[in-house]
């Protein structure tokens, strides 16, 4: 079992940057992929950028050409720069990944609050 604990979140001006980290008791290979997701209160979670066991990256719109996801397979992390940041991507920010063992989800961890205002 290996356990996600994300870090780096805080307050920013629009136009601003963060760069979130993701770090993992274990071996990051366990997964499959690791993905990055948000959620605003009030609003569903979604996956924001994803990241397969063989490097590919995937982004949702609303962030492509922003945001970063990036792996240290070393370190065991997983990180996620954003760019350009914008109110609406004030959110709660999780990583996770789909497991080797049994392709789910690992537990959800506390996130990192990203907040972006004037």
């Amino acid at each position: 079992q290996v356990q996600l604990v994300e870090s780096g979140g805080g307050s920013v001006q629009p136009g601003g940057s963060l760069r979130l980290s993701c770090a993992a008791s274990g071996s990051i290979l366990s997964f499959t992929e690791m993905a990055w997701y948000r959620q605003a209160p009030g609003k569903p979670r979604v996956r924001v950028a994803q990241l397969t066991r063989g490097g590919a990256t995937t982004y949702a719109a609303s962030v492509k050409g922003r945001f970063t996801i990036s792996r240290d397979n070393a370190k065991n992390m997983v990180h996620l720069q954003m760019n350009s940041l914008k109110p609406d991507d004030t959110a709660l920010y999780y990583c996770n990944g789909v497991r080797n063992s049994d392709h789910a989800l690992g537990p959800w961890g506390q996130g990192t609050q990203v907040t972006v205002s004037s």
